[in-house]
């Protein structure tokens, strides 16, 4: 029987998950690449690998997460999503309205509504659910780097 110590954390089946699930990708990836890549299939590689990462991690997490739920449906609906956002910037070129503030709110609340913009999902949130689920998409974004670099030097060598 495993001891409390032996048991694997749920953050490194999180990274075991999201890096098996990632050379799996990669590997799909690379059966459909052109022997030579002009500039636009090299961007439209960086863009899917790009997607393909933050998918997979969001998946690796599973719908526990606000920030993994609100990844995945931004992917699933990232079609959707370009239509409304072309609707709106010609909506936007046409009425212009003007920004409004509160002068009473000072640093603190804008480094907050920055921060509700950078958690994917965090403009719902109540304050500490936003700290929490920014810790964890924040240590999913460093097991995310350091599995992409070990993945290159592992393949550079």
């Amino acid at each position: 029987m495993k001891t409390h110590n032996q048991l694997p954390s749920s953050h490194s089946l999180v990274e075991s998950r999201f890096a098996y699930l990632f050379l799996k990708a990669l590997k799909e990836l690379n059966k459909n690449r052109p022997s030579s890549p002009s500039i636009r299939d090299t961007y439209r590689r960086y863009n899917l690998i790009r997607v393909s990462a933050y998918g997979l991690m969001a998946s690796a997490v599973r719908p526990r997460r606000a920030w993994s739920r609100a990844t995945l449906w931004k992917i699933r609906n990232r079609t959707f999503l370009r239509a409304l956002m072309k609707r709106s910037r010609t909506r936007s070129l046409t009425r212009r309205v003007p920004a409004r503030g509160n002068p009473k709110k000072g640093l603190g609340c804008k480094l907050v509504k920055d921060l509700r913009k950078l958690v994917p999902g965090g403009e719902e949130m109540k304050f500490c659910r936003l700290l929490n689920e920014t810790s964890h998409y924040m240590k999913c974004l460093q097991a995310q780097v350091q599995i992409m670099r070990n993945i290159v030097d592992h393949y550079s060598t």
